[in-house]
């Protein structure tokens, strides 16, 4: 064979597997959703309203979206940084803060529920009540085993509010722990150990494990425990899906995604409470 034919049927050759590996390549493009990353607080993981509300999402955009669940403090460091698309938390004034920085474009409320204290049925300290502050006061004077969560989240920011409002800038009593971890894990050891301990109700009503645990604390306007959605400012980080991440800020705020978080419930309970239509 002379080179010249060899030459044109190995040019050939090249071209039709140039041309196939360009249509696998636009078949994958497609065939594979988009991804955004959302830092979360974990009790919107723990309760399980994400594997309602995603699932949800996806059908209406095709988008998937990667959950980092953290503490709220943790996530938020995670938007500052640029490691996350959008943030789901719930420690307001942390999260104006970041908008105030310049390091979200937006705060979005969008549901809300309440914090309730936890505690052995038996109610050692006798705490039962309305009222947070007398709660903890009571706590600290008997010295009760008290599980902190300890971990710069929406949750422990809270209890540090409550504590302060109760004369006390830093627990420090004998039977006050904390674990560093998040609100399953929390109540996990205070179970294991009959304490207390400050949690939100959705985890609350979603946790399994609960011994002699009960609710003692409720009803306290101070408890009420707001959920935002931030997308991260791409002008701090080229690289965030902001776009992305606004559609889904936008679907979550919407009747679509208010709807779905309405219906999500326990043993017909209903953990969160859609607010972002109310508020706008």
């Amino acid at each position: 064979m002379s080179p010249k034919p060899f030459f044109a049927s190995f040019l050939q050759c090249f071209r039709a597997l140039a041309l196939i590996s360009y249509a696998l390549s636009a078949t994958l493009s497609i065939a594979q959703p988009r991804t955004i990353v959302m830092a979360s607080t974990t009790s919107t993981e723990q309760s399980g309203l994400f594997g309602a509300l995603l699932p949800a999402f996806k059908q209406a955009s095709g988008m998937d979206v990667k959950v980092v669940a953290l503490g709220t403090g943790q996530a938020i460091d995670m938007g500052r940084r640029g490691d996350a698309d959008l943030l789901f938390v719930h420690d307001q004034v942390a999260e104006e803060k970041m908008v105030a920085g310049g390091f979200a474009v937006k705060r979005f409320p969008v549901m809300y529920n309440d914090f309730v204290l936890i505690g052995p049925a038996g109610d050692p300290a006798k705490v039962k009540g309305r009222d947070i502050v007398d709660a903890l006061k009571k706590l600290q004077a008997a010295n009760a085993a008290f599980v902190s969560r300890g971990d710069k989240s929406g949750t422990h920011a809270a209890e540090l509010r409550y504590w302060k409002s109760a004369g006390v800038e830093t627990p420090q009593f004998a039977n006050y722990k904390a674990c560093g971890c998040g609100m399953g894990p929390a109540l996990n050891i205070a179970a294991s150990s009959a304490a207390y301990v400050l949690a939100d109700r959705g985890t609350w009503l979603a946790f399994k494990n609960r011994a002699e645990l009960t609710v003692l604390v409720e009803g306290d306007t101070r408890l009420f425990n707001q959920y935002g959605v931030l997308v991260v400012n791409p002008a701090k980080h080229p690289g965030i899906r902001a776009d992305d991440a606004q559609k889904f800020v936008d679907w979550v705020v919407s009747p679509a995604g208010q709807g779905v978080i309405a219906s999500y419930r326990i043993s017909g309970e209903q953990l969160f409470f859609p607010n972002a239509l109310a508020t706008r």
